[in-house]
């Protein structure tokens, strides 16, 4: 089994993100409140920075001085709602306490079509001002109520808003767009993720303009905790089944969540409760199980420590497993969870220093989750990792395409999470020749297009990660990844589509000047800055960009356009994975280019013959002449079908 570390990047233990103001906000927190007047606040901020004590700060304060009558606080699991409990506020300095009358808190356990009710009711409840529930509650008692205006001078807050989707299927989006066109509503929106994962816009265009967005980065974050200073993501890349390959990814000295696949994905054996029993094997000897609390207690193998180990796979005991977890004291509570589908979202294990995610999970927003449940700061890691165990495809695979999509997957959200996990790069044009950059994080670009328009503006300083994250994800995208597309390609066609689809009502110039961030972004990030001294001694730098050095007094936009700006993610997946699977790869995706009938195939298929019998070489699919190409792509598919029947054979 092969592995590469991706993304490794340190940080400064500078505490900022971590200490907190005379009014006992945190730095996050304090930037929201910076904005509690504005009626409709975005929030987009990683996992442990405080958003939840964010919108009790901002909730208070609109409930005391803006006219606010209600609030209301939608999670998307019971477990989240504990994260607004009651909580002690002035002892830090704030003027109120958060106080949450109990038969309002909709989380706690109970009948669900009673809780449905009690949100219709607390709304003509005088004596009531705060109500938490589930996302799912919110959405039945919104079709319950026939008056939008029920929601007048109302702070509906929605926690993990990547749940909301625009798409008219969605009734918690339906929900959210009617009760802000038809009420006086505030809304407060929260996510830690950057992206839905399944390309569906989370608002409008329209009505995302609307809100008042505040950003807070992984970089500020991590950058800020006291104890934390280095995050790496590792993939490891296995052929067969991921339990034989899971002594080489499995280091049982960290405190460790497992997440094993979907019982639907191609990595799962169908058995999740044999996977665990086979997990528990690799760790070590079971000695016995705790009754009261469900908890194993595992010598390692490797090490001859005593583990203790939280199985939240199986059903039968996982009320007493949670509870335990609830309830946690201090990093020698617990060593290793077994998950499936829990321990992701809004769960909270401080001391969690590595994740251990077999096969790759259906979004971006999942991979950001997992990884927000080892990034918390604690005293007793320095490091946290993110390992993902990656089915490699060979010839012989049933599905070689699927396989290949899963890996392209991987290694594009592993290039998001870099750009969002390092600091901000801030890009300028050069208007004179003298032109000179300002800080180490500001770059001059001859012939770059800044900003023409507020909504361009907007976009680049608000939405970008977003914005990459869909163009990662783009199919085409990541297939001219996996071939190792021509720059040309990539820049001026591909990525402006994306830009396009997810902003139509943008101007051809305001497209252009996206792509232009897009493209230069992705690039700079990735480049290596090289010193030398001239005769005179003076210092110049260089960029070494892909194979490229350019010096940094001479950027410009025509040079970076020249750069295929994913090269790294093709060097990653050419030195994780060998030059046969390379080349099933790329043999897959060049299958699939073009659907031919059988007659079709069989004429390019002689074509073909007497092409190279007349040049002496196969056609090539990057040739200017369409019949060459469609023969080059014909012999793929012929390639692929031989290749699929000789394994059915």
């Amino acid at each position: 089994m092969k592995d590469k570390d991706v993304v490794s990047i340190n940080y400064h233990q500078t505490g900022k993100s971590t200490s907190t103001n005379e009014l006992g906000m945190r730095e996050m927190q304090a930037r929201v409140y910076q904005h509690r007047n504005s009626k409709y606040i975005l929030v987009k901020s990683p996992p442990a920075s405080g958003k939840s004590r964010a919108l009790m700060f901002v909730a208070l304060d609109k409930l005391a001085n803006q006219g606010i009558r209600k609030v209301i606080i939608a999670v998307p699991e019971r477990s989240i709602g504990r994260s607004f409990k009651n909580t002690n506020l002035t002892k830090y300095g704030f003027y109120e306490d958060w106080e949450v009358d109990s038969q309002y808190d909709l989380t706690l356990p109970g009948g669900d079509a009673g809780k449905v009710q009690k949100l219709v009711e607390f709304l003509d409840d005088n004596t009531s001002k705060i109500l938490i529930c589930t996302h799912a509650t919110l959405r039945f008692a919104y079709e319950k109520i026939a008056d939008d205006h029920k929601f007048d001078n109302v702070l509906v807050a929605i926690d993990e808003f990547h749940h909301v989707s625009s798409e008219d299927s969605s009734v918690l989006g339906g929900a959210l767009k009617n009760i802000m066109h038809n009420s006086s509503a505030h809304i407060l929106a929260m996510t830690g993720s950057y992206f839905r994962g399944d390309s569906a816009p989370i608002l409008s265009p329209e009505d995302e303009q609307e809100f008042d967005k505040i950003n807070y980065t992984y970089y500020e974050q991590l950058d800020g905790y006291q104890y934390l200073k280095s995050f790496g993501i590792d993939y490891k890349f296995y052929q067969g089944s991921y339990l034989d390959a899971l002594d080489e990814a499995l280091d049982t000295s960290k405190k460790t969540i497992i997440h094993i696949p979907s019982v639907n994905s191609s990595e799962s054996t169908k058995d999740k409760y044999g996977e665990v029993d086979s997990i528990i094997d690799a760790i070590g000897t079971i000695i016995d199980r705790n009754e009261a609390t469900g908890i194993y207690t595992v010598k390692a193998k490797a090490t001859g420590k005593i583990l203790k180990v939280a199985d939240l796979v199986n059903e039968e005991g996982r009320d007493k497993v949670q509870e335990y977890l609830r309830t946690l004291k201090g990093p020698d509570d617990l060593d290793i969870i077994i998950a499936l589908n829990m321990a992701k979202e809004g769960f909270d294990w401080p001391w969690a220093e590595q994740a251990l995610t077999i096969g790759y999970r259906r979004s971006l927003t999942e991979i950001v989750q997992i990884i927000g449940r080892v990034t918390r700061d604690s005293s007793n890691k320095t490091h946290a990792q993110f390992t993902n165990m990656i089915e490699q495809p060979d010839a012989k695979d049933s599905d070689v395409q699927y396989a290949v999509n899963q890996i392209l997957k991987a290694i594009t959200a592993s290039l998001l999470m870099e750009q969002v996990l390092a600091p901000e790069i801030h890009l300028k044009s050069r208007k004179h020749n003298n032109d000179k950059a300002k800080n180490g994080s500001e770059i001059i670009i001859s012939g770059f297009r800044e900003p023409s328009t507020p909504r361009v503006e907007s976009i680049i300083e608000n939405d970008m990660p977003d914005l990459k994250a869909a163009v990662l994800q783009d199919n085409e995208v990541k297939e001219g990844i996996a071939v190792n597309a021509e720059p040309e390609i990539m820049n001026k066609v591909l990525i402006p589509k994306v830009i396009m689809k997810r902003y139509p009502d943008l101007s051809n110039d305001e497209v252009e000047e996206v792509r232009q961030h897009v493209v230069a972004d992705t690039v700079l990030r990735h480049a290596k800055v090289d010193q030398t001294k001239d005769s005179q001694g003076n210092t110049n730098q260089f960029l070494r960009m892909a194979d490229k050095f350019i010096n940094v007094d001479s950027l410009d936009i025509n040079l970076i356009d020249k750069i295929n700006p994913f090269q790294r993610a093709y060097d990653v997946m050419s030195q994780s994975i060998d030059s046969d699977t390379l080349r099933v790869i790329e043999r897959s995706i060049d299958a699939h280019k073009y659907d031919f009938d059988n007659d079709e195939l069989v004429y390019l298929y002689n074509k073909a013959k007497e092409f190279a019998a007349k040049y002496d070489r196969l056609p090539n699919k990057d040739s200017k002449d369409d019949l060459e190409v469609r023969m080059a792509y014909a012999l793929a598919k012929i390639a692929d079908l031989r290749a699929r029947r000789s394994q059915n054979d």
